[in-house]
């Protein structure tokens, strides 16, 4: 695994502000000019990525320092009731994590499931079975050095809440929780929006799952608007009601070493605002 020795911050993808034309090289000169530490490769509709990228991001991420993670596909669903589509996202979990090694990457992410009208109980169950298939796999082509992550869901319709990520990521080694902590605040309504409320998270992680999880940490973060059904549609801090600030100090009370990705709509504005409040702590 790669070792983390502070908190970095991420944009989730390149820079908004990265040229057409510009790729990776121009998004990390932007990054590298905003002082912030990496980014969040998007694998959306499949796991795409070329060789001499896969070279290009390992070789800048080691000469310059940066952190890179990984999102999985949107179409993962381990709770499917299509055998098939089950099989297809195990693979794309698999490929994400391949990939991310093959650049030098820390951490890979995925939204895990829908409960489809099940049992929770049911689903966890299976998306545990589905978990194990997907730690085989890695066993099997040698992919150790990335952290796989179940990320919190921001609806209720999905699986994934943070009780649910602690409790998987207690059965396997490799598995640790992506707490996205603006879907939290929707699925929960408007809940853990403050510094004691982000330390529970944090204290349940630390307890449960022990320090490892606390100095390997993958977190995201972006203003949200949500209705009482959870999340609706990202925004930007300015806009929104997420208490990033509370969030950061409960981050830097713990010593949380990894990963922070901003995912709001202007991304590297709002990595900034994170960056210098942090510092400035």
């Amino acid at each position: 695994m790669i070792k983390v020795d502070k908190l970095n911050i991420l944009t989730a993808g390149m820079p908004l502000s990265t040229p057409k034309n510009g790729g990776y090289s121009a998004a990390f000169q932007i990054l590298e000019q905003m002082g912030l530490d990496g980014l969040e490769v998007e694998f959306v509709h499949g796991v795409r990525m070329s060789d001499d990228t896969k070279k290009f991001l390992k070789q800048i991420s080691k000469e310059k320092g940066f952190l890179l993670t990984s999102h999985g596909p949107f179409y993962i669903n381990l709770n499917s009731k299509e055998k098939e589509k089950v099989k297809a996202s195990v693979k794309r979990i698999v490929e994400t994590a391949q990939a991310a090694q093959d650049f030098g990457g820390y951490s890979i992410t995925y939204h895990a499931a829908f409960y489809m009208g099940r049992d929770k109980e049911v689903v966890y169950n299976q998306v545990k079975t589905q978990t194990q298939k997907i730690v085989e796999e890695l066993e099997k082509n040698n992919i150790k050095n990335v952290w796989i992550r179940p990320e919190t869901t921001g609806k209720s319709t999905q699986w994934g809440d943070y009780e649910e990520i602690i409790r998987l990521s207690k059965e396997f080694e490799q598995v640790l929780p992506c707490v996205d902590f603006s879907h939290v605040h929707a699925r929960t309504g408007g809940a853990y929006n403050t510094y004691d409320e982000f330390c529970k998270i944090l204290d349940r992680i630390s307890t449960e799952l022990g320090q490892k999880a606390i100095d390997n940490f993958h977190a995201h973060i972006a203003g949200i608007e949500y209705t009482s059904k959870g999340e609706k549609r990202h925004l930007i801090f300015e806009q929104a009601d997420m208490n990033y600030k509370d969030l950061l100090k409960a981050m830097k009370s713990f010593g949380v070493k990894g990963a922070l990705v901003c995912e709001s709509p202007n991304i590297e504005i709002d990595a900034k605002i994170l960056k210098d409040y942090y510092v400035s702590l």
